[in-house]
């Protein structure tokens, strides 16, 4: 894609986000339904479901995690969870179950760890006992290195690819210039196979002074990862500082330009001293991204049947301006963008589609909610 082409869709971008060009979505017509399933929630982050009965695990940012199913009440916190920094920022992340989950039942969970002054994100996995109450044989495979956080920007998402390959998200902890070094994890994207070990094919493997582990580099702040359902690309959404959120699909090896490359400028309202705009030669430009930031978090790609006009579409939580966000996907373009669930100004941290065809959204509070959202059927 040229520069010229590129400024061409952040104005269409800008022009969506203010309101000044219709959306033409399909699913405008037919009207949201939502229906709170679960309260009591603190700061809850992050949901996996288990199985197609509709078991979900839900992670707790002070450091719980806890099992929820229809019809039943909420599990009080699964023992053998890691101790969590649970400080700004901080706490217990990421949940993820194995790929082969039914036979292991190995759970994946982020979570940031205290050091001997700051935290970083952690990464390890147990085995959760069969009535879903215990945590076994919790085992780290991936620490941040080094520990530079005080409590922000952690990032802390968790997926998985086709091939089985683990991918986590990093913060750069506030300090900018880090994500621009290969010999620290802060801003970074990293792939490691399922029992931690560094997959030979990854780009920096033989490279000198460089973790072996990095996929992509110079990243913000990543709050969403997810595989694309239809290409088996991996894409990751990141706050910018103040405005400039972004969505990247991730390239081995790729630079994304933190903090020289930004559409952002600083939280002071200040310029970003590094920054040299949004385009900078050697540097990957992101699918979308807002000029007024709506500072993104999960996000979920959507396939099912149930919901047709919502099929391609990709969905973000956000937590500033409180929404559910919907983009319409045409191949790797996003062609349009609608908001939901704006009426009920709630921090939406995480989204996640259900096997049941509904979306499942987590609203970050200290009452925090699981809300089941759809669309009004014939």
């Amino acid at each position: 894609m040229s520069p010229r082409e590129f400024i061409m869709r952040g104005l269409l971008v800008l022009l969506f986000a203010t309101g000044l060009l219709g959306l033409p979505l399909a699913a405008n017509a037919a009207r949201t339904q939502v229906t709170e399933v679960l309260g009591g929630l603190e700061h809850p982050w992050s949901l996996a479901f288990l199985n197609d009965a509709g078991g979900i695990l839900i992670t707790e940012r002070p450091g719980r995690l806890r099992y929820w199913q229809p019809g039943a009440s909420l599990s009080p916190p699964i023992s053998g969870v890691p101790a969590v920094y649970a400080h700004g920022q901080g706490g217990l992340f990421d949940v993820l179950p194995a790929p082969d989950f039914a036979q292991s039942r190995r759970i994946y969970l982020s979570f940031a760890e205290q050091g001997k002054q700051d935290a970083g994100t952690a990464v390890g996995y147990g085995r959760l006992s069969e009535d879903n109450r215990h945590l076994a044989d919790f085992n780290i495979i991936f620490r941040q290195g080094p520990k530079l956080s005080s409590g922000e920007h952690f990032g802390g998402r968790l997926a998985f690819d086709r091939q089985g390959m683990l991918y986590i998200s990093l913060g750069e902890n506030n300090r900018r210039p880090t994500a621009q070094s290969l010999s620290k994890h802060q801003g970074k994207v990293v792939r490691l196979h399922a029992n931690g070990e560094v997959p030979e094919d990854n780009p920096f493997v033989h490279q000198e002074n460089a973790w072996p582990e990095i996929w992509t580099y110079d990243h913000h702040n990543p709050q969403g990862l997810a595989m694309n359902p239809w290409t088996g690309d991996m894409w990751e959404n990141e706050h910018g500082p103040r405005d400039g959120d972004e969505i990247n699909i991730l390239h081995k090896g790729a630079n994304y330009g933190w903090p020289i490359a930004t559409y952002g400028i600083n939280y002071s309202g200040l310029k970003i001293p590094e920054a040299r705009g949004g385009i900078v030669e050697g540097t990957d430009q992101p699918v979308w991204f807002w000029q007024h930031s709506p500072a993104v978090s999960g996000m979920a790609f959507y396939q099912s049947e149930r919901f047709p006009a919502w099929r391609h579409s990709l969905f973000i939580g956000a937590l500033k301006t409180k929404a559910l966000l919907r983009l319409s996907l045409k191949g790797n373009d996003v062609v349009s963008e609608q908001r939901l669930l704006t009426d009920r100004a709630e921090r939406i941290r995480d989204v996640r589609a259900g096997p049941d065809g509904y979306l499942y959204v987590l609203t970050d509070d200290r009452n925090g909610k699981l809300l089941r959202v759809g669309l009004e059927e014939d």
